[in-house]
């Protein structure tokens, strides 16, 4: 009988410390214009291709646009929570906090992406938009923003 409890998993950690370049795959993807909500057409009327990198940072770009648990089509860990930041009465400093911790989560689920930091936020009203830094295990880095309605 095959044991259920394996001795080895296999597991990098969860701050992704051992993964390298060599076992993470990069692939291509399709690019994508967030603002419009279509994907970048060619000259010639093709959609244009992303490379390994681009394709990266639009997977966090997306991930940080997707409510979990909302899109029956997306695995339980792909996207973010910001809905339950949402009429709880926490301070801007908890809040900050938590949207902090969302944003590493999200992203850090991805194999590619080797580190969150650098997080700068701006207030307007009950809204928070803030920047952050990300790495992926390559170290390019990538500033990206987001926005949550908390």
């Amino acid at each position: 009988m095959p044991n259920l409890f394996p001795d080895d998993i296999g597991w990098s950690g969860a701050d992704g410390a051992g993964t390298t370049d060599a076992e993470v795959t990069f692939g291509r993807s399709w690019r994508f214009d967030f603002e419009a909500g279509d994907f970048i057409m060619t000259p010639t009327r093709k959609v244009a291709a992303a490379d390994e990198k681009e394709a990266w940072v639009q997977w966090c770009k997306k991930a940080l646009l997707t409510p979990r648990y909302r899109h029956v089509i997306y695995s339980r860990n792909h996207g973010q929570e910001f809905d339950d930041l949402i009429g709880r009465g926490y301070s801007k400093a908890v809040q900050e906090s938590e949207i902090q911790r969302i944003v590493t989560e999200t992203l850090m689920v991805d194999p590619r992406t080797a580190s969150v930091r650098n997080f700068v936020f701006t207030w307007a009203d009950d809204a928070c938009s803030f920047s952050c830094s990300i790495t992926n295990v390559r170290e390019e880095s990538e500033n990206i923003e987001g926005r949550t309605d908390a």
